[in-house]
Formats: C-alpha cells, sequence, structure tokens
C-alpha cells in the first residue's frame, strides 16, 4: 500500500461498509455518551449477560464449558471469601496465573468488589517480581497452579514484600501457611454482591504491567471505562461478534490485549470465549478447529510465527472470519490473508497506559486504522528526540503522508489514568501546551504515518527510529525488507554507537532459516538493491534460533543494543561493512581497533 490513503480506496471501504453503518453508529452513540460518573463494571457487565442469557455458553477451556449463569455464580462465591478477607472497594488483589478459568473468575470477582485484579506475570522472578509487588502493594496475593514458584524466589531478597500478605491457592495441598481459596469459596453463597451496583466506570479495574523491554516493568491502570468502551470499539464496530460466535485468544490474560480486547468483545457482544492456556504454533489451528472459532486475537509475531510452519493442505479449512490485534508487519500482511483465508483484519493500536485507540473497521490494509478520538501528528526531532515546535513554543503537525509523533488530546471523556504509584514517569507522558496555552495532550512515544482520512500507520518507537549520515531510519521498515530475503527467518534491526562518529549506525540481528546458509556478499548485494545506502545496517550479527522475546512476543531489543557489535568469544559471529566493493566482511579484533581508535570512517 502506499504511504497515504486515496480517496478511491476510502470510498471503496465505504461502499463495503454502508450495511454496516447502524451498527456502527450506535456504538458509536454509546462510546460517546459514556461517563465515568456511570454505574459500570468488568463484574456487572458479566452479571447482567448472565441474567439476559444465563445458558449461554461463556467460556471454554481444555475441554470444560461454562455458561454465563453458573460462571457467575462461581465469580459471586469467589467475591464472598475475597470479602471474607477483608478485600473492599479500592484494595489490591495480586493474581499470578497462567490462563486459566479459574483466573478470569478471580478477576470477575476482585472487582465486583470494587477492588483491583494486579495482573501479575508469572515469568516475573526475584527483583523484578519484588519491584512489581512494590508497586501495587496487594492486600491479598492468589496464585494459580504451577506459579508458586515464583514466589519462591522472594525470600532471597533482603526484604519480603509479602510479609503480613495473606497468601491463597487455588490448588488442592497449598504451600504450608496459605489459604485453600477453592475451599474457602465452596462454603460461600452464589448471589450477586450490592457493592457491584455501586462502582463507576471511573474506577480503576486492573494494574497491568508493561513489558519492562526497556527497564523495570511499570504498572499501567485501567479503568472499567476504558474497559467498556474497549468491549464497544473492538467487539461491535469491528468484529461485530455475535451471539453464536466463539472468539479464541491464546495471548497471556495479563497483557492488555487479551484482558480488554478479547474478553470486553465477548462480553459486550454475549458470545463465547475459547481460551488457551499459551500460544503453541504447533497447535494453534488446531485448537481454532475444535472450537470452532470464528475470530481470533493476535500481537506481536505470532502471525509470522503461523507462515513460518509448513504450508498444509488444511490451512483454510477453519471458520475464521475476522481476527483483531496489533503488530502485524506491513510485508506479512497479504501473505497471512491470502495464506489462511482471512476476510478481515482489525488491526488497532492502543497501549495500556494510553487514552486513544485506533481500529482498522474499515478493513484496508497495512493501517492500524481509523480513531475518532482527538489526535495529532507532529513533527519530531529524531536526534533529539522531541518535538519541533514553532517560534511560539507550539508544536507543528506533519503533512499527510508524513511521519511524526503521535499525541492524544487529554480530556474528561479521554483522561489519561497514567502509571500505579509512579508520578515522574506518569508527568513525562503528559505534554502541556501543545497548541495553545493550557491543554494538555497524552505523549505516546510512538513515531506514526498520517494516511490522511483519520487513519494511521505504524511507524517505530521513539527511540528505535536513529538517526545516521543525517537521515532517519525507521527500524520496521528496514526490518521488512530484509525478511523478504529467502534465507531470513527473522531480522531485528536497531541503531549502535559507533566512536568518533555522529548518530547510530544500523545494525541488524538474524536468525536464518533451518538448511540455508549465510552468504554476507550475497546478502550486501541483496540490501543494496533494496535500501538507500543509509538504511543499509553496517553491522550484521548472527544468531542461533529465535530471538529472546517478551509473553507478548515482542523482541528484546535492549539487551541487543547493550551488546551491540562487542566480540564475544564462542558467541555469534559478526560481520561489518567496511568496503561496499566487497560486502559484508568477518569483524575481528583488528578491525574493531580501528573503529575504535577511529581509523576507520563509515
Amino acid at each position: 500500500m502506499s504511504h497515504t490513503h486515496r480517496l478511491f480506496d476510502i470510498v471503496k471501504a465505504i461502499a463495503r461498509f454502508i450495511p454496516r453503518l447502524p451498527t456502527f453508529l450506535l456504538a458509536n452513540i454509546r462510546l460517546k455518551r459514556a461517563r465515568g460518573s456511570d454505574i459500570g463494571s468488568t463484574g456487572l457487565s458479566l452479571q447482567q449477560v448472565a441474567q439476559r442469557y444465563p445458558e449461554r455458553t461463556f467460556l471454554k477451556f481444555e475441554g470444560v464449558t461454562y455458561s454465563y449463569a453458573e460462571f457467575n455464580r462461581w465469580v459471586n462465591q469467589l467475591a464472598h471469601a475475597f470479602a471474607s478477607q477483608g478485600v473492599g472497594r479500592g484494595d489490591c488483589v495480586a493474581l499470578m496465573f497462567e490462563n486459566s478459568p479459574e483466573q478470569l473468575a478471580c478477576v470477575f470477582a476482585v472487582n465486583k468488589l470494587g477492588a483491583t485484579a494486579g495482573m501479575m506475570n508469572y515469568k516475573q522472578r526475584d527483583s523484578v517480581l519484588a519491584h512489581s509487588i512494590s508497586i501495587i502493594q496487594p492486600k491479598l496475593f492468589v496464585v494459580g497452579d504451577d506459579c508458586a514458584d515464583a514466589l519462591a524466589s522472594l525470600p532471597n531478597l533482603p526484604n519480603n514484600l509479602l510479609d503480613g500478605v495473606p497468601c491463597l491457592s487455588m490448588e488442592s495441598s497449598p504451600s504450608p501457611g496459605w489459604l485453600d481459596l477453592t475451599a474457602l469459596a465452596g462454603n460461600m453463597p452464589d448471589s450477586n454482591l450490592a457493592v457491584t451496583e455501586t462502582i463507576q466506570l471511573q474506577e480503576t479495574c486492573f494494574y497491568v504491567f508493561t513489558s519492562g523491554t526497556t527497564g523495570m516493568p511499570k504498572s499501567a491502570a485501567m479503568t472499567h471505562l476504558r474497559w467498556y468502551k474497549a468491549g464497544i470499539g473492538f467487539g461491535r464496530m469491528a468484529l461485530r461478534l455475535r451471539a453464536d460466535d466463539v472468539h479464541y485468544c491464546c495471548l497471556p490474560l495479563y497483557h492488555n490485549t487479551a484482558l480488554s480486547a478479547s474478553l470486553s468483545t465477548v462480553i459486550a457482544t454475549a458470545s463465547t470465549l475459547a481460551l488457551a492456556r499459551r500460544f503453541r504454533v504447533s497447535e494453534f489451528w488446531q485448537d481454532i478447529r475444535e472450537h470452532g472459532a470464528t475470530s481470533f486475537v493476535y500481537i506481536g509475531e505470532l502471525c509470522r510465527y503461523l507462515l513460518n510452519q509448513p504450508v498444509a493442505p488444511d490451512d483454510k479449512a477453519h471458520q475464521v472470519r475476522a481476527v483483531l490485534g496489533n503488530g502485524l508487519r506491513a510485508e506479512v500482511w497479504d501473505r497471512f490473508q491470502n495464506r489462511f483465508g482471512i476476510p478481515y483484519i482489525y488491526e488497532l493500536y492502543g497501549a495500556s497506559e494510553g487514552n486513544i485507540g485506533f481500529v482498522n473497521v474499515f478493513n484496508l490494509k497495512r493501517t492500524v486504522g481509523f480513531s475518532p478520538m482527538r489526535f495529532a501528528v507532529v513533527r519530531f526531532d529524531y536526534e533529539k528526540e522531541q518535538p519541533i515546535v514553532d517560534t511560539r513554543g507550539f508544536m507543528l503537525r506533519v503533512q499527510k503522508g508524513d511521519v511524526g509523533l503521535l499525541l492524544a488530546e487529554i480530556s474528561k471523556n479521554t483522561p489519561f489514568d497514567g502509571y500505579t504509584n509512579n508520578q515522574d514517569a506518569s508527568s513525562a507522558k503528559v505534554l502541556r501546551g501543545v497548541f495553545k496555552p493550557g491543554d494538555a495532550w497524552f505523549h505516546t512515544g510512538d513515531l506514526v504515518r498520517d494516511q490522511g482520512f483519520r487513519h494511521i500507520a505504524f511507524i517505530d518507537r521513539v527511540g528505535d527510529t536513529f538517526r545516521w549520515k543525517s537521515e532517519n531510519v525507521a527500524t520496521t521498515q528496514v526490518e521488512a525488507e530484509i525478511q523478504t530475503l529467502q534465507e531470513i527467518n527473522e531480522a531485528v534491526v536497531y541503531g549502535v554507537q559507533v566512536p568518533h562518529t555522529e548518530g547510530r549506525a544500523g545494525m541488524v540481528s538474524l536468525s536464518i532459516r533451518q538448511g540455508l546458509e549465510f552468504d554476507p556478499v550475497q546478502f550486501y548485494r541483496n540490501l543494496k538493491d533494496r535500501l538507500p545506502d543509509y538504511a543499509i545496517p553496517l553491522f550484521v550479527r548472527l544468531r542461533q534460533g529465535y530471538h529472546d522475546t517478551t509473553a507478548t512476543l515482542k523482541i528484546k531489543k535492549t539487551e541487543l543494543k547493550q551488546q551491540g557489535f562487542r566480540i564475544q568469544d564462542g558467541q555469534e559471529p559478526i560481520y561489518v561493512l567496511v568496503n561496499r566493493e566487497q560486502g559484508y566482511q568477518p569483524l575481528d579484533a583488528g578491525i574493531l581497533e580501528r573503529i575504535q581508535d577511529g581509523e576507520l570512517r563509515f
């Protein structure tokens, strides 16, 4: 697709969209009318669907199904159990689970009390886990099967943050001193709680942790209002799920895409959630078929992992008509859609701590879509990593087709909830006096292209795009070109500092497909035909297997940047582009010394 949308593309998309227009407009009205002071919550939403459609299937998980009514009764028992332990409105209950019905039930139960569910990453250990616990300061800590070993790492730290905090387990044989939540809840009534009818949408329902790819994780506060709006926007305006639809989710529920985009979508449409414990690429389509899924949620590299599997005759043997998610790269969009026969791709944009969302409601290609909220794409200085301002100190909007920093207006209807117990980090995300004195805008930290017609395309994170030879290099665009090469399984591009030079030089870490070899000379020739000189990486690292990722499939670039082009004996080989006539050559100690001394100029 070109950098911008043509009017012809939009007109065709709108023509296809016209039958959906009444539903879209009604949903948009509901979005605009929703106020933080309104009564509503995740728990109340579940409760209302259970009252209207008690026998309808809510959840499928590993051969077990739950109707809305029986799941709501289970949630009520858990809520009464938490209340018996002193949990009340405004408290936090930490939940550490793999995806499971127990995790979902605990989330709703906590929210029914007006308390906040702290969604812990069960892969965290030691100081990282201690940091996360210190942020949310839970009143209770509930642990699911196979997650107790994470907590076992805490006693090795100077201060055990859980001293005096009751730990509850849903296992039949909890650890010594822990409470058996299953037994406790089994003795509780299954009636709805009066407090649930008093909770307002503006109250906090979840603490969701950032991935920690650039340091220690931060906790973002999610409100019932944002969760409610996500269900309308993604469930009714995009996916348009119906009563007989089954939505499949294999992403971790401690991540916002699963917790909000998937869960809220299902509740908002009174459809069915098919939940997997985790993403398994070899079992994905089998799961889809067994559950009869008609939609699923994706994130990051999941779609590319599916594409890397051998082509199978039953690739299109499923009932999926639409998918929802973020991070589907432009270079795999068409291949993924065509190979698996998926009619609608609703790419979305949003952040756990952000106050704006985009979704590809018109089903265009290679775009995160449209947003009815107020936003701006402003000119950005890549070297100073800050917006460009005019003589009055106000920021400047980019022209259609150009790349800039995405900002979202902060208002009563689109508040910025910020990070938990981190005022400095929250304040850093708010820009004031952007276009006029007194206004306030959320700094997304993302560079996007203004595609026109209120659509954008994601380009890069601020800090990932780097400047070299007075040119801006977008890492995602370089990665997209490199990954079109047959031998490349995975490419990660980033900027590295080189002594005695300005800006950052490009470096790429490569994973080569099994059975194929890396030819450094031919690799350079291929890049020369695809990329401008300034965008061709100067350094190449060869990696065995896939790159390390977070639980949400985000590649850990920070570690690669820190390693740079240092030579480590017995580790991954590194190549350098010293002579463009010869192509890449191995980086040895002699060449490295000349680079560090400034003898080699790039």
